[in-house]
């Protein structure tokens, strides 16, 4: 599934570029220290594909996340790298978007610059630590199918059989190809948060939804 998802980029990818497609999946520059005791100032270009290789698979949720940080990176980082020494970031629970959110941010628990909770109202709340400037990003109503999510719901519970998980993925990737070829400002949206309050909660017994049918067998037609 790996291998044929991972075809389906670049094979959209060449498809886009042969029909004069822009994509709106830009990279995220970051700007990090230069070794382990180093200076500031080493920048680096992410890309969907190495966060990818980080997540272990391409999924509607990863793109959501890159797509949606890369709009908040806007407005915190206008014109310049994201800082990934200076940034830290509040995520919903969601493997794909606590993995964008690590990723492209630096945050670690461990240092204070990232924790996980569900009482958040949007995707993420990001803040930039030195202006102490403040984002949270949401998705717009109506961008995504609801079909995924109560798909979804059912297969966390084990309720879908293996075509019925196949049927899903192939809606995600459908999801996925929307919006790699549409504006994020349109899907996107982007609230300075003036009151929020840094409070870190420590919690480990989120699901990983994305291994919960690891050994589900193939569809047999």
């Amino acid at each position: 599934m790996k291998k044929l998802m991972h075809l389906f980029v670049l094979i959209f990818l060449v498809a886009c570029q042969s029909n004069g497609i822009v994509l709106k999946t830009r990279n995220v520059k970051t700007l990090d220290t230069d070794f382990s005791k180093g200076r500031l100032g080493l920048e680096h270009s992410i890309t969907l594909e190495d966060l990818e290789k980080f997540h272990g698979h391409m999924c509607d949720g990863l793109v959501v996340g890159y797509q949606a940080l890369s709009e908040v990176f806007k407005l915190l980082y206008p014109n310049e790298p994201v800082d990934r020494t200076n940034t830290r970031i509040v995520s919903k629970s969601s493997p794909c978007l606590t993995d964008a959110a690590i990723y492209l941010t630096g945050g670690r628990y461990q240092f204070n610059t990232f924790y996980v909770f569900e009482g958040i109202q949007g995707l993420f709340v990001v803040q930039r630590i030195d202006t102490e400037k403040t984002v949270m990003v949401t998705m717009n109503q109506g961008v995504k199918p609801k079909e995924i999510d109560r798909l979804g719901s059912l297969a966390v519970k084990g309720e879908l059989n293996s075509c019925q998980l196949d049927e899903l993925k192939s809606m995600e990737d459908d999801f996925s190809e929307f919006l790699l070829k549409t504006n994020p400002a349109e899907n996107f949206k982007v609230s300075e948060l003036s009151d929020f309050q840094w409070k870190p909660v420590l919690k480990n017994d989120f699901i990983k939804t994305d291994i919960l049918n690891k050994y589900s067998p193939l569809c047999d037609h």
